[in-house]
């Protein structure tokens, strides 16, 4: 009888201390967050600044972190539920929507603000001039995607027709680029960070200009949810925006160097100094977002930039796929 009076009185001390943690949430389990990157990058620092600064688990996120490389991918990945949130170029929310879709692919959290490539000369001596271009062998990036896009939309802007003055060569994976350069194709290549300063470095080019200064602002990355899952993880999506937005003015308020040591273990393989080097360059340029609102100014340039290039279907006004409420929110929290 005894025995029996001891077990009952731990079994309910146990009921008692469960409902106590998952009252209070000390002790209770994270929402998981799963993320699909569109690549590794420097130019996401602020994404792995959330992560190694514990800003999403102050929020009670528990965010996991995959690569899927293209923006292809990563939208499948999206759209079939392997991944919750996407980070990727807003141009294919926009694809997305295109093609009628019922749930559609909402942004709520901008991270880049410019377009992230420059433009590296072979032969990098004497002053540069876009005029340069013409004639010379492009070694460009993929048909629809935002870096091909924003590269052509420079050079229009700067009178060269990129498919007429010069030959522009667009079927290598992007994963192939740099070493399609380094192997000696193309005298000029459109490459992004930190590559761009490995070549400099070994000797193998300069850059001469930069893309994300020409085309101006734009939601060059954002991250991205479908509708339903907004609808079903409203308060998730608040707290992943408020941890995002924390990163954003962590980055914005550091150096360079704090900022290489706060994502090394990011880039395990890079040197120091290039990361460094890389991170400088998109904080002089101001490619980091500062908050994560997509504004209207911002969205407009992207539609001018994908209607030059043949890839809008219409104008797609930003309240049918961009929702700024948890950004707006997480500015007023901080």
């Amino acid at each position: 009888m005894k025995r029996q009076k001891w077990w009952g009185l731990a079994l309910s001390m146990l009921l008692v201390c469960g409902v106590a943690l998952a009252g209070c949430g000390g002790g209770g389990s994270a929402t998981k967050v799963k993320i699909g990157e569109v690549t590794r990058s420097i130019f996401y620092a602020p994404q792995y600044v959330a992560l190694e600064k514990g800003f999403f688990k102050e929020e009670g996120l528990d965010v996991e972190l995959q690569t899927t490389p293209g923006g292809d991918k990563t939208m499948t990945a999206l759209l079939s539920g392997a991944i919750d949130v996407a980070l990727v170029g807003s141009e294919t929310s926009i694809y997305v929507y295109q093609q009628g879709s019922e749930d559609p692919v909402i942004n709520f959290g901008q991270l880049t603000q410019t377009d992230g490539t420059f433009l590296m000369a072979r032969d990098g001596s004497g002053a540069f001039d876009w005029n340069n271009v013409k004639g010379k062998v492009f070694l460009g990036q993929r048909k629809g995607g935002m870096p091909q896009m924003a590269g052509e939309f420079t050079l229009n802007k700067k009178g060269i027709d990129p498919h007429g003055d010069l030959e522009l060569i667009q079927n290598i994976d992007f994963a192939n680029i740099a070493s399609a350069y380094a192997s000696g194709t193309g005298e000029f290549v459109q490459l992004f960070e930190p590559q761009a300063s490995i070549f400099e470095k070994e000797g193998r080019g300069k850059v001469v200009a930069s893309f994300g200064v020409e085309s101006g602002h734009l939601p060059y990355t954002v991250f991205m949810t479908k509708q339903s899952y907004i609808d079903k993880h409203d308060a998730t999506v608040q707290k992943f925006t408020n941890a995002l937005y924390k990163a954003q003015q962590w980055v914005d308020a550091n150096t360079p160097e704090d900022i290489a040591d706060a994502i090394m273990s990011y880039f395990k393989d890079s040197d120091r100094d290039i990361v460094v080097s890389s991170v400088k360059r998109y904080k002089e340029q101001g490619s980091y977002a500062t908050d994560p609102i997509v504004d209207d100014a911002e969205w407009n340039n992207l539609l001018d930039v994908m209607d030059q290039a043949g890839e809008l279907k219409e104008r797609v006004a930003p309240e049918k796929i961009v929702n700024n409420t948890f950004a707006e929110k997480a500015k007023l929290a901080k």
